[in-house]
């Protein structure tokens, strides 16, 4: 690799799972990747939160072919930095880290919204674990709607799907429900026998929200082959979704922002993303709630968002 630091810009993308940092040029070409640990310190602690986000920088040098560097900026989107006091602490270890380097620190919710649309105003959809509406105006006003955890929200989201699941199987099983596919579904998913055996599962093993999304691709695969149990979940889900997407629109009052009405839409997230259906059932909802979402717009890399904000910092976009 052969740029001058300042020429070089880090965007980084830091969830409860993984850190993604990606290494660009001034003009956004990406030169590296790389990948630590979970970079919540909410989930693991600041240590080990700061140590991921170090890991990934160096791996992204590293696959450029280069040792770690100064850089013109660096941008920081990290799952649940919504307070100020959040933001302030990793913003702390970046000034430390990156001396006399820009530093930005925003939710990332904020990467889908600047990877998803053209100019940074719109609303950004994450649905994967957890779910959270983010939404920008063109004038820098800022709304959202969900992102409350699973006790308090995360409606439609995969954590929400997977306990419809649950407990569709359940009132199957005590006759309150249809028969559904998901039966044979999740007890072969667990390699249990019977329903019932899901007590122990769910409630004596001290699952997570995780573990009850990872059921999620079964709703979307038996709605595939007809299952009404499984559709009527992901209907519920995309009229949640539809909800949110909706509140944040009226709040920021985006569909007076063009003569069409029309916003810009960023959606990421695994359930979002892989489910077809799911996004087929929250488009026919957010429109019958008069929103009319375009470009829509699919991120799998959110991580780009941060290079495009750091990009921004210096005033390249």
């Amino acid at each position: 690799m052969n740029h001058h630091p300042s020429d070089l810009l880090i965007g980084i993308d830091g969830g409860g799972s993984k850190t993604l940092a990606l290494l660009a040029d001034a003009h956004g070409a990406i030169l590296g990747r790389g990948y630590g640990g979970c970079a919540n310190y909410q989930s693991v602690g600041f240590p080990a939160a700061a140590q991921a986000l170090s890991d990934s920088i160096a791996a992204a040098f590293a696959d450029a072919g280069a040792s770690v560097q100064p850089v013109a900026a660096l941008c920081m989107g990290i799952a649940g930095s919504d307070r100020p006091e959040d933001q302030s602490l990793y913003g702390d270890w970046a000034a430390a880290a990156w001396p006399g380097v820009p530093v930005s620190v925003v939710n990332d919710a904020q990467l889908v919204l600047a990877a998803g649309t053209p100019d940074g105003a719109g609303v950004a959809l994450i649905a994967g674990t957890g779910s959270i509406v983010y939404g920008r105006a063109p004038d820098g006003r800022l709304a959202r709607a969900g992102g409350w955890g699973h006790v308090m929200g995360d409606e439609g989201s995969g954590y929400a799907v997977g306990q419809a699941a649950l407990q569709a199987v359940m009132r199957a099983f005590d006759g309150r429900e249809r028969p559904t596919r998901l039966t044979e579904a999740v007890l072969q998913h667990w390699r249990l026998s019977a329903p019932p055996d899901l007590v122990g599962q769910v409630y004596r093993s001290g699952m997570g929200p995780a573990e009850v999304a990872s059921l999620a691709p079964l709703v979307h695969a038996a709605a595939e082959q007809g299952d009404a149990v499984a559709l009527d979940i992901l209907a519920e889900a995309g009229r949640e979704l539809a909800l949110a997407v909706a509140a944040v629109v009226e709040q920021l009052g985006l569909g007076q922002c063009s003569s069409t009405g029309e916003v810009a839409c960023g959606l990421a997230g695994g359930l979002i993303v892989n489910s077809p259906l799911l996004r087929a059932a929250f488009l026919d909802s957010v429109a019958e709630r008069g929103v009319c979402l375009d470009p829509i717009t699919l991120v799998t890399e959110p991580a780009q968002g941060a290079v495009r904000l750091a990009e921004r910092m210096l005033g390249k976009k």
